[in-house]
């Protein structure tokens, strides 16, 4: 029988794609404390400043800001503890090698609930230079251009 319910967006790293390219994707499951995803079905969330790391094969999510839940009192947990992600044995050794070559790192890119269960869009990426950033901010702003040209002579 399949879960009903679709994917709910609770945070978004757009900075990610403003400084890095993002070769690969890859979706894992997330260990959380109970009061932990109260506060996450309430947004409150950030991993602006978050990172990935493969420790002991296991991999871990640094950096990630969860917010206490207002009622949770004594079971709250550190806002910015470590916390373990789900993936599979040869995803792990994958990312692993990949994470090797010079220049590679593994950083968060979304935190949503799929159903019911709390899920992390973790992406393998690869810095980008001063100049390929300008050159983005410059294809954003043609793109911006030729769109408001394009209502302008359609609308005008």
């Amino acid at each position: 029988m399949a879960k009903a319910g679709g994917v709910k967006l609770i945070a978004n790293n757009k900075k990610a794609y403003h400084d890095y390219f993002i070769l690969d994707t890859y979706e894992a499951g997330i260990s959380l404390a109970g009061t932990e995803v109260k506060s996450l079905r309430m947004g409150k969330c950030s991993i602006k400043e978050s990172y990935v790391k493969i420790e002991n094969g296991e991999v871990v999510i640094y950096g990630m800001h969860i917010s206490p839940y207002e009622k949770g009192n004594i079971f709250n947990k550190d806002p910015l503890r470590a916390r373990k992600l789900l993936l599979h044995k040869y995803e792990i050794n994958k990312l692993l090698g990949k994470t090797k070559e010079k220049g590679i790192a593994l950083i968060p890119l979304k935190v949503y609930f799929k159903g019911s269960l709390v899920k992390v869009e973790i992406g393998l990426a690869q810095g980008k230079k001063l100049y390929d950033k300008r050159q983005d901010i410059a294809k954003k702003d043609q793109l911006r251009e030729a769109s408001r040209d394009f209502k302008v002579r359609n609308f005008g």
